[in-house]
This record gives C-alpha cells, structure tokens and sequence, in this order.
C-alpha cells in the first residue's frame, strides 16, 4: 500500500507528537492535452520536532510535493492540513497569511536582496506578518546569532560567501518561529565544506526543536537524517525512520 508512514518517535507515557503536516491521499493533476499525473495519493505526516529527508531523482514529483506542501500550489484531490489546519477551505488571501506565520522556506538560490544587509534580508522575512519594524529587527538579530553569523549582520550577500548567504536564508527562513521549515536542496549550490557546515547546522537546529523537512535528490544526505521519504514517478514508494542518534538504524520499507 502507498503511503504507509513510519511512526513518530515516541517516549512511553508521554502524549503523542503533535502533527504539524498532515497529507492524506494527496494527488496532483496538471491538465492539458495529455494531463500529467505528478503526485498520486500522498499519505505521510510530519511531526512536531522531525527532521524529514524527501528523496528522489528529477521528475519524480518532488518539486510538486514541495509546492503543495508550501501551500504554493492546491492538491487536485485528497487532504493537507498545517498543524490541524484544511488548507483545501482557505481563500487565497488565508492561504497566504498561513505561510506568512506558520512555514519557511530555504531554496537552493538564496533569493536575497544583494543591496541590503543580512540583518534587513532576514527582517524582511517577516514582513507581512503584521510585526513592527523594531521587533522585526530584533527577531533577525536573534535568528543570525543563532546560525552563527551575528557578527555578519551589516555585510550585504555580494560581501559573503556561499554557504553564509545560505545561513541568512535559513535564519530568514526561522525568524518567525514557523511551525514547519521547507528546505529545497539547501546544499545545492555550495562546494563541499559549505555544504557540509549548512548540513551540520540543520542538525544543530533540529535538535534545538526546529521541525525541518529537506527535499533533496542527494541521497548521501537523505540517508543521514533521521527520516527519509523517497518518491518515484509521483508516488510515495518508502518511509524510512532511522534510529536517532544514528548508532543502530533501522529501517520499513513500503511493499
């Protein structure tokens, strides 16, 4: 059966983790001539504190999972709720201000304003949530102390290296607390050593609480993190949970 989900972690005695991206059958039709199945009944939830791995090759839905997810792009059928939210009831207008408050995103080309500090570029991130300009500040001056580049705050992207512009997206990305942080190919575009470093703070903001989920064709990385969801020509073909800490993996594969 597609889309069966390996279970939450979980301690004996304590309350379950609260979902904080819940997809049920969740398909995705592009239409047109010849209309292109790109996601077929997605199934998985993601909870509170993971940190998920979506894995697989170009074209095989990834990136339309990602758009669904971000709330980017409505599913064609099936259910997607944001921390108990139906994002299938919002108007677009909701829509928005439920990524505005409740999702970051990190892309692979940073997309900052290379005219404005690291400080501004992270601000800006929470822009349209309704929050001053002075707080706004205060949050980025925080959010870059956290992926250590408080003493980066005034340099402006063209003045930084690769893997700092990415740490000012990822801050950017974290500014407003967000329930759920959208990571497309974080590693992407770095050489090795960066790479490396944007890696190891993922896993440094995961064990602070952070809720990251990483789409990503890399499977060296996949394999490395905590969960890992793979997909194939649209479909969910595997969710593996690994043991955390990685000292005695174990794996469940879908038939």
């Amino acid at each position: 059966m597609i889309g069966v989900e390996a279970p939450a972690a979980a301690t004996d005695g304590l309350p379950a983790v609260e979902p904080v991206l819940e997809l049920d059958e969740v398909t995705k039709v592009y239409p047109g001539e010849s209309p292109v199945l790109a996601l077929d009944k997605a199934t998985f939830t993601v909870h509170r504190g993971d940190l998920v791995a979506i894995e697989g090759p170009s074209g095989s839905g990834k990136s339309t999972l990602l758009h669904v997810m971000g709330t980017l792009d409505r599913p064609t059928s099936g259910t997607m709720r944001i921390v108990g939210e139906d994002v299938a009831t919002m108007s677009d207008r909701d829509l928005a201000a439920l990524r505005a408050a409740r999702i970051g995103f990190v892309f692979q080309q940073f997309f900052l304003a290379e005219h404005s500090t690291a400080l501004d570029n992270v601000a800006d991130g929470m822009l349209y949530s309704g929050v001053r300009h002075r707080a706004r500040v205060e949050a980025a001056a925080v959010a870059l102390e956290r992926v250590g580049l408080g003493h980066r705050m005034d340099h402006r992207p063209p003045q930084m290296s690769g893997g700092e512009r990415q740490r000012v997206a990822i801050a950017r990305a974290l500014v407003g607390n967000p329930d759920i942080v959208l990571a497309d190919e974080p590693t992407g575009n770095l050489d090795s050593i960066s790479g490396g470093a944007i890696f190891e703070l993922l896993l440094e903001l995961h064990a602070e609480g952070a809720t990251i989920v990483v789409i990503t064709h890399n499977h060296e990385l996949a394999v490395r993190l905590p969960r890992r969801i793979e997909v194939l020509d649209g479909h969910i073909v595997a969710d593996v949970r690994e043991a955390w800490p990685p000292d005695a993996p174990t794996e469940r594969h879908l038939p």
